[in-house]
């Protein structure tokens, strides 16, 4: 007995004494706070707040039924599937997760055996459904899955902490024995360039786009000019990241960065600035004899249900007549517009395709941008004139925006970005740099801003006209592809435009689909929310009215 004493107490005391701490021992994670996200106001749109998380071992449990009714009705929970969980045999059960603080001191002080809570961060959404599209939301263990929130995942969700003590065998700490541990780092705050008020008012003006037009959806995108600061994103139908899904069913989309789209007559923009730059053509040449309809392949305008295609008219039928290049814009012609292409080579119009930013990412710190579509086949003789006119290409209204923006820049285009700024525990981080490039001259620029007031004082977009304010755009009505690849009378209505057209600081895009046929063009569908959004926006930034509008 002395010896095996004597091999216990002193030849083995230290190695024993090592494994009963290593048994003692438990490790657990500190879960940091995840970074809350502000507008450029500093309006939080997403926060984490305290929350408690109720759960169950049902081994311990002397009335199941009774729990999966009483709570489970308390905790919102349908009785009979909680009751189901409750007898599924596992020894662990969620009732419900990140619950109020008052709803879950109301459910443990009913005092229930086998009844244990837990406290758990929630994150949660200010402004509701305002700005949803942009923020995202997170799962249920606060990983970002959609939107910023899944964009800056790594800087939001900071940097887990260890904690390491003894317990003893019930699984109670043990208070005197050591323990060490090393703090949760929180994660990053975001400052956005978002607007709330301006953000406010465009998903304002989507909803009630939807009920003046019946369309299908709305999408609007605002952008600062000369930083590119995206200051709002808005759609209709709106999304609700409580129950993550839109207002109609659907799961969450974001079409002004993902969805692409046969722009129309908004591309003209592309085309009559590449030719006047080039020297082809300038705002008062004189295109001869502008019919209302141009067949690109012969016997294409023959008839309309055949596989010729390259038929394009204008909207309105016209006599034949000589037009000047402002008049073709303003009237938005297409055939005119052609007519201007045709005097240019397939590679320039694709080359300022490309400059403006069109058919590639524009480079927005948002996931899953689509990059568009140019079609322009050395072997198809049509496409680079179609695409001179908006079709058989697709873009998304965030590149549209930039490309607008390009000429509200004096031309050069500028990346469009959401972030403005992150602050974390050593301050402010280094504030995003937009990437830019010249795309036309300053007298080019110039000379489209002229063109696109003409639209809106005299052309298409008259319903753009702000009061006090000089405003220039450019309405878009496309045609939509019907599930047999011929088109059809439903449509894309459209517009873009910036103000003051003198020095440009905003532009705003505007994108209806499939709005009622009487209200089928850009002109009609479009511009009512374009004047809405545009007027709050110059508010917003404290523009001084044009001395000259009245």
């Amino acid at each position: 007995m002395g010896v095996r004493l004597y091999q216990v107490q002193v030849v083995q005391a230290q190695g024993l004494a090592e494994e009963g701490t290593e048994q003692r021992q438990t490790e657990r994670q500190l879960i940091p706070q995840r970074g809350n996200i502000f507008d450029r106001n500093g309006d939080p749109l997403a926060m984490t707040v305290e929350a408690v998380s109720i759960y169950a071992h049902p081994q311990e449990l002397e009335e199941p039924v009774f729990v999966a009714q009483q709570v489970g009705g308390l905790l919102g929970r349908d009785p009979n599937d909680l009751l189901a969980e409750l007898q599924s045999g596992s020894n662990f059960v969620y009732l419900k997760r990140q619950v109020e603080l008052d709803l879950a001191e109301q459910v443990m002080s009913l005092g229930i055996p086998g009844i244990y809570a837990h406290d758990e961060a929630k994150r949660v959404y200010p402004t509701g459904t305002i700005a949803s599209h942009v923020v995202g939301f997170v799962n249920v263990d606060g990983v970002g899955l959609e939107g910023i929130e899944y964009e800056f995942e790594d800087q939001l969700r900071g940097v887990p902490g260890v904690v390491t003590f003894e317990q003893a065998p019930s699984g109670v700490p043990i208070p005197w024995a050591p323990s060490q541990s090393t703090p949760a780092i929180p994660g990053d705050d975001l400052i956005t360039t978002i607007d709330l008020p301006i953000q406010y008012t465009a998903e304002q003006a989507c909803q009630e786009t939807l009920v003046l037009t019946s369309a299908t959806s709305c999408w609007i995108v605002a952008i600062e000019v000369e930083t590119g600061a995206v200051l709002a994103i808005a759609g209709a139908p709106q999304f609700d990241p409580l129950v993550r899904q839109n207002s109609d069913g659907s799961p969450f989309s974001n079409f002004a960065v993902r969805g692409m789209y046969e722009p129309g007559s908004t591309q003209k923009l592309i085309t009559v600035a590449a030719a006047i730059e080039d020297g082809v053509v300038g705002p008062d040449t004189v295109i001869g004899a502008v019919t209302d309809q141009i067949e690109l392949r012969p016997g294409a305008c023959k008839s309309a249900t055949d596989e010729v295609f390259g038929c394009y008219s204008d909207f309105t039928e016209h006599e034949t007549r000589d037009m000047a290049v402002i008049d073709v814009f303003r009237e938005s012609s297409n055939v005119g517009t052609i007519r201007i292409a045709q005097m240019m080579t397939g590679d320039q119009i694709a080359g300022y395709l490309d400059l403006f930013g069109l058919g590639g990412p524009t480079g927005l710190d948002y996931p899953g941008e689509a990059s568009g579509l140019i079609n322009l086949d050395p072997s198809c003789q049509t496409c680079p004139l179609s695409a001179a006119i908006g079709y058989g290409v697709a873009e998304t209204p965030l590149q549209m925006s930039a490309a607008y923006g390009a000429i509200g820049n004096d031309g050069v285009w500028i990346q469009p970005h959401i972030l403005d700024f992150s602050h974390g525990l050593n301050g402010r981080n280094e504030e995003f740099t937009a990437a830019n490039h010249r795309v036309v001259s300053e007298r080019t620029a110039y000379l489209m801003r002229q063109l696109l007031s003409q639209v809106v004082e005299a052309g298409t977009g008259i319903s753009a006209q702000i009061p006090g304010y000089e405003v220039g755009g450019k309405t878009g009505t496309a045609d939509k592809l019907g599930e047999d690849g011929r088109y059809t009378d439903i449509t894309m209505a459209s517009f873009v435009g910036m103000a003051p057209i003198d020095d440009p600081k905003i532009v705003v895009a505007v994108v209806v689909d499939g709005p009622a046929y009487e209200f089928r063009t850009g002109g009609l569908a479009a511009t009512p929310a374009f004047a809405q959004v545009m007027e709050q926006a110059l508010h917003r930034l404290g523009v001084t009215p044009d001395a000259s509008s009245g």
